[in-house]
């Protein structure tokens, strides 16, 4: 009888011993961690969610994925096979008297025309008509594409007019 006391009493021990008490601290810290992430919380000063693809448009005044514009391809191939190809992409407006060029790694610009079948021009830059498009900056041909459009995205993931 005295064993069982024993090893009664050991267990109750043992038991009070691992058992660890709650911490109020780290069920604070937990807490604010949780709090903390924020799923879409990669909004811009916009409004725009960058992790979904979307980018401010200065022209159309809302958030659009640039993508879905027209894409225009460096004209100078790298020699450096390291080095990243990335892509300018226009936007117009509904007059397409005005368009707005994306470029990497850049702020966008926008480039007005004084008439139909005339460039669009901005400073240095000029967009020609030709072939589909051609980019030019201080006559230097940047970029070129053939002109097809993809579906423009505004605010959702749906397309416009669907």
């Amino acid at each position: 009888m005295m064993i069982k006391k024993v090893v009664l009493i050991v267990s109750f021990i043992s038991i009070l011993v691992s058992c660890k008490p709650k911490d109020a601290n780290n069920e604070q810290q937990a807490e604010q961690v949780k709090d903390s992430t924020i799923v879409g919380a990669d909004k811009d000063e916009n409004g725009c969610l960058a992790s979904a693809g979307y980018t401010w448009s200065k022209l159309n005044k809302e958030c659009v994925r640039v993508f879905t514009g027209i894409q225009l391809l460096p004209v100078e191939k790298s020699e450096n096979p390291d080095d990243a190809v990335f892509a300018a992409y226009l936007m117009f407006d509904d007059s397409g008297d005005k368009v707005e060029v994306f470029l990497p790694d850049e702020e966008s610009i926008i480039l007005t025309r004084s008439a139909e079948g005339k460039p669009w021009t901005a400073g240095d830059y000029q967009l020609i008509p030709w072939k589909g498009y051609v980019l030019k900056k201080a006559g230097k041909s940047l970029f070129a594409g053939d002109g097809q459009v993809g579906n423009k995205v505004t605010g959702s993931d749906e397309p416009e007019g669907e």
